[in-house]
């Protein structure tokens, strides 16, 4: 992949997460709105070709693409996450592609810190800030906030993952039902990065993660002075979806998907408790390469995993609220966010 310019690239690798000041209106920030878009969807609904016709669309005022991806961050992982081509990424550089190594680890707190300080550049500057992807904690988190939490503890969270590796993510997350339910009720059970979190947490603080979420803090308004623009992009019927995952998923493995994750485990440190291995269809691969299964389950394992990973998307856009516009493919979504900015 492309290097990212300096300001997309390095604001990943800032310190901690501080509140971003709303700007003043000066310079060219003042002949437009300060409006933020949010375009949401779950994977495969065409989201990114939306993006990118945007940015065509606006090129000549100027849109920052910002990718909300927990997957994407991570280098090396191409495939596999469906980033945008190098020759798209050249052209339309995205802030938060290719800002970790695939052993290191990308907190909703990274992401905050790194999208505030993209996106007050952007609306500093009188451009479209336009966040995409699917990664909902990470629009909740930047729409709403996030209240301090302690940070990682590494020897906390090596003790929960070699109890997950002996025992599975379910069991913890049995475990995790019995400390804090509440917390555990909106998790699913083989969710290992946030079953892994809430467990840091308690056992850090003895409270339950849910009690920071719901602690108050600045919204996206009052943290950068400006307006959301959410779009959600959801293909109906769902059977449109799904054969949008299955033709994506079958393009991914004639590109050599297997390859690039036996290319990535010959990465020193990098295991399948990694939290960039625990992304829907690396997950697969990888446990296939460790013999798990045969190569002719590969496909429809990784597919009922990706379209399991729709539903929880779509449930999070179901309960979303304040949004701007509600849409079923990427052409709508152009029309409709143009419209909205103008």
């Amino acid at each position: 992949m492309q290097p990212r310019p300096p300001h997309l690239r390095d604001a990943a690798d800032a310190g901690p997460r501080r509140d971003v000041p709303a700007r003043t209106l000066s310079g060219a920030s003042h002949r437009h709105r300060r409006q933020v878009v949010c375009l949401m969807g779950p994977t495969a609904a065409g989201k990114t070709a939306a993006a990118i016709r945007l940015a065509e669309t606006f090129e000549q005022r100027g849109v920052d693409l910002v990718s909300v991806d927990s997957a994407m961050v991570f280098r090396g992982m191409d495939i596999g996450t469906a980033k945008p081509e190098t020759d798209i990424l050249r052209r339309f550089p995205h802030a938060l592609i290719d800002v970790r190594d695939p052993t290191e680890t990308f907190s909703v707190a990274d992401f905050l810190e790194a999208a505030d300080t993209v996106v007050a550049e952007s609306l500093e500057a009188g451009r479209i800030p336009l966040l995409v992807g699917g990664t909902m904690l990470y629009f909740r988190a930047f729409k709403q906030g996030l209240a301090p939490m302690p940070p990682a503890d590494p020897a906390v969270r090596a003790d929960i993952v070699a109890r997950a590796c002996e025992l599975g993510w379910p069991a913890l997350h049995g475990e995790l039902a019995a400390r804090d339910p509440a917390a555990a009720a909106g998790m699913d059970p083989s969710n290992g990065r946030r079953i892994e979190r809430a467990l840091e947490v308690l056992t850090l603080t003895g409270r339950s993660i849910t009690e920071f979420w719901h602690q108050p803090s600045p919204g996206a308004g009052d943290r950068l002075g400006c307006e959301l623009v959410e779009v959600c992009l959801t293909p109906e019927p769902r059977t449109i979806l799904h054969q949008r995952i299955a033709a994506r998923l079958d393009a991914m493995l004639a590109a050599g998907f297997v390859d690039e994750v036996r290319a990535l485990r010959r990465i020193p440190n990098l295991g399948a408790a990694a939290q960039s291995m625990r992304a829907v269809g690396y997950r697969q691969v990888w446990q296939h390469l460790d013999g798990e299964f045969e190569r002719g389950e590969l496909a429809g394992r990784i597919a009922a995993a990706t379209r399991q990973l729709a539903r929880r998307q779509l449930t999070w856009l179901r309960g979303w609220g304040d949004v701007a516009a509600t849409v079923n493919t990427p052409d709508e979504a152009v029309r409709a966010t143009a419209a909205l900015l103008a």
